[in-house]
């Protein structure tokens, strides 16, 4: 299974010229090349599709990972966005709204319909489901398995908090128990947990204290809406060279232990149990996808 580098996803308005010439030169791990909610009146959706294709067609996103956000099943225009977009340079799609396991259900079909039709090898597009309303919150695991399509789940909180009637506070409490129950569906089932946007976008000291707690939580990326953010997502969820260093002297210990039949190892006065050493090798894992993906 192809394994995928996801510390910062992108929103970009697809329709907009400018953004989408900016956005090809960043280096955000995916972009999200937005079809639905930001882009605005209704007509400039056929246009962000056009655009999308344009850039696609000219080499613009060669070797950027691309996930258009489609628009719902309930809008009259998701047929239309995925007809046109199923297309080699297209990883997958963000499927917004989604409810419960039913809805992604539906999308995986309509995905595989099109692949038939196209003569392109059936779940080749991936889904990465947008969790947004109470509903989807308590469905997440459902969600999640709905389709081997979805690669991971992401928590979109403004959504969330306006169908929740809540209240997006400035220490972030009213997000804090979503957030651990979409990062523990996602971890039982499998995919990549994905944290939400930070909307204020220029309070870069906010946006650390908010990776912080996301990283605690089990995240490992967030959306993103400013380029600007970027450098400390990948700072958050990339491991440092102590945590990589640490991680290959305790997978070393490990092995030299069980080959003289000591069983358990030692390292720094702590016993290195399974646990740390399957934390380790996701470490040692994660830091050669992040070399991988430089070169």
């Amino acid at each position: 299974m192809k394994s995928y580098l996801l510390r910062s996803l992108m929103f970009v308005p697809a329709h907009n010229e400018k953004l989408m010439k900016s956005a090809s030169k960043s280096n955000a791990d995916v972009l999200l090349l937005d079809i639905e909610d930001s882009v605005q009146p209704a007509n400039n959706k056929q246009v962000a599709r056009d655009t999308i294709l344009k850039y696609i067609n000219n080499n613009s996103f060669n070797n950027i990972v691309l996930f258009p956000r489609v628009n719902d099943r309930e809008s009259g225009e998701l047929l239309k966005d995925i007809l046109q977009l199923t297309v080699q340079g297209v990883e997958g799609f963000m499927y917004p709204k989604a409810k419960k396991g039913e809805d992604i259900y539906f999308f995986d079909k309509l995905l595989e319909t099109i692949e038939y039709e196209k003569n392109i090898p059936v779940g080749t597009f991936k889904i990465i489901p947008l969790i947004e309303t109470a509903s989807a919150v308590m469905n997440v695991e459902e969600i999640c398995t709905a389709s081997e399509r979805v690669i991971a789940i992401a928590y979109g909180s403004e959504d969330f908090i306006t169908d929740l009637e809540g209240i997006h506070d400035l220490k972030h409490l009213s997000l804090l128990t979503p957030r651990a129950m979409i990062a523990m569906g996602a971890r039982a089932t499998g995919v990549i947990p994905i944290d939400t946007v930070h909307v204020r976008v220029h309070d870069l000291e906010d946006l650390e204290h908010n990776l912080n707690i996301s990283k605690t939580l089990g995240f490992e990326g967030m959306l993103i809406l400013n380029p600007k953010e970027i450098p400390l997502a990948h700072q958050y969820y990339s491991p440092t060279d102590i945590e990589v260093e640490d991680a290959e002297e305790m997978l070393k210990l490990s092995k030299e232990a069980s080959k003289s039949g000591k069983g358990v190892a030692l390292m720094k006065g702590k016993f290195i149990g399974p646990p740390m050493v399957s934390a380790a090798e996701k470490i040692i894992s994660k830091n050669l996808l992040i070399n991988k993906m430089k070169k």
